[in-house]
């Protein structure tokens, strides 16, 4: 059946209240309007930020019932009016942090958070200020961050879109639009990792794998993880050279050493 232009009736992981366990309904995803496309999401995985709003009562929080999740892969199922940077059938990546493509911060190699539109945890769409999402009884649902990728359909501004190639695995690619871009970002661009150096990660999640990855493209000859869990040894063998894990942590440093790392390592 043909979608293009017409509201699309799915089912969606719908919060109701802060902290409130998710329960799948029937929502309505109303057609992309200027420089927005509506995608077919096809793998969606949970992150800590998700949680983090989920048990908030007020602001950023406090906006209900909404529609959480922003790393995701999707197929472009419509465009609205004026988007040219993809067509239907793309294979793409929603981002929450936006690419204008036009402004000076946008534009330039030192900076990557857009001035035209300021990232904030805004329950609307970013140019207009209004919702593409609703129950069939009229009920507006809340955007989360510019994706909620926990819904079959989401609508998304062009800014917030990244065309990739389509073989590389869904449930491999989703990572990118958050958690693997954060991690390869904070070592490359942000820490810009140089290649013969020596570098400590604090925190072997997704993340800090993320960040080990980007410190070995940068080149770095030796890649120290750092973690209060055990279990994170197995998990990051093929990244690290070194480990500084639980309680054996002890036996490698010194007392203050450990102290210092397991501060730093819990804040």
């Amino acid at each position: 059946m043909e979608t293009e232009g017409k509201p699309i009736q799915c089912k969606a992981a719908v919060c109701r209240r802060a902290g409130e366990a998710l329960k799948i309904e029937e929502v309505i995803v109303a057609p992309p309007r200027s420089k927005e496309v509506r995608i077919k999401i096809i793998c969606t995985a949970l992150c800590h930020s998700d949680i983090i709003v989920w048990k908030l009562e007020e602001a950023p929080g406090g906006y209900f019932p909404r529609i959480f999740g922003h790393e995701a892969i999707g197929i472009v199922e419509s465009l609205g009016e004026n988007v040219n940077e993809v067509k239907k059938g793309d294979v793409v990546i929603p981002t929450f942090i936006p690419d204008c493509r036009e402004c000076k911060d946008c534009l330039s190699e030192k900076s990557n958070l857009c001035s035209k539109f300021p990232f904030s945890i805004s329950p609307w769409m970013p140019r207009d200020g209004t919702s593409r999402l609703s129950n069939p009884e009229g009920e507006v649902l809340y955007h989360f961050i510019n994706v909620s990728s926990f819904s079959e359909y989401a609508v998304v501004d062009i800014a917030h879109i990244t065309k990739i190639d389509p073989s590389v695995p869904p449930n491999k690619a989703c990572l990118l639009s958050c958690g693997v871009a954060t991690g390869v970002g904070a070592a490359c661009k942000t820490a810009k990792v140089e290649a013969g150096s020596t570098v400590a990660i604090f925190g072997i999640g997704a993340i800090g794998l993320a960040v080990a990855e980007g410190a070995r493209l940068c080149g770095a000859t030796r890649i120290i993880g750092v973690d209060l869990n055990p279990d994170k040894f197995e998990i990051g063998t093929f990244k690290f050279q070194s480990f500084l894990i639980g309680r054996s942590l002890e036996s490698q440093i010194s007392s203050t050493q450990v102290n210092v790392i397991i501060s730093l390592v819990r804040s």
